[in-house]
């Protein structure tokens, strides 16, 4: 189907035309029921508005109306994609696997002071935990993931958390009588941080 736009121009063209006393302006006219009767030297003295034209090349093309055409246009043509949204990425949450989710996440409030945002299930075989705006989930297994002792000898890390006062965490956590699995160290590629390992031997760094 011809765009709306190709349409319009037929009409305007039709307009011309009459503009130019072209006789073959009146044989289209005369699809008018109004103008059933005129003749081609009367058509010309006829007031031609564009909406009239309209109206013949929506007849012409087989609709009551220039409405009718417009409508079937739209219908037909697809409507211009929409502008693609800026891709916004939220916060990550790690998911720690647990021998006792309940115990974990009392682990982590006691000790770490996260608050426990949710367990789920009789007993709970997941749960979250928070605190500010950095969040672990966990998660039952019925068996380690990991060979015993393989964090702790690859130097492997499950969740990094960022924090603002690395110092302050620090010394608050060895006030706790938190013992952790990697002191206050300053790394080569700049950041401090130092790691905390639950009582599934998953070992959580807080960076600064």
């Amino acid at each position: 189907m011809p765009t709306l736009e190709t349409y319009k121009k037929q009409a305007k063209q039709l307009v011309r035309w009459h503009r130019d006393r072209d006789y073959s302006v009146g044989g289209r006219i005369r699809q008018l029921p109004r103008y059933r009767d005129v003749t081609d030297h009367e058509s010309f003295a006829l007031n031609f508005k564009l909406a009239e034209a309209q109206e013949i090349i929506a007849l012409e093309a087989g609709y009551d109306s220039w409405a009718a055409l417009r409508a079937a246009v739209e219908d037909a043509w697809p409507r211009p994609p929409e502008a693609p949204k800026a891709v916004l990425l939220d916060a990550a949450r790690p998911v720690l696997f647990v021998r006792d989710v309940r115990a974990a996440a009392e682990f982590y409030r006691d000790r770490l002071g996260f608050r426990v945002d949710f367990l789920h299930g009789h007993p709970p075989f997941y749960g979250s935990v928070s605190r500010d705006d950095a969040t672990l989930h966990l998660r039952f297994v019925h068996a380690p993931v990991l060979i015993p002792d393989t964090a702790r000898d690859e130097g492997l890390i499950m969740a990094y958390i960022e924090a603002r006062n690395v110092k302050d965490l620090y010394a608050e956590y060895l006030a706790a009588g938190v013992e952790p699995a990697q002191k206050l160290t300053k790394q080569a590629w700049g950041g401090t941080d130092f790691i905390v390992r639950d009582l599934d031997g998953n070992t959580v760094a807080f960076v600064g």
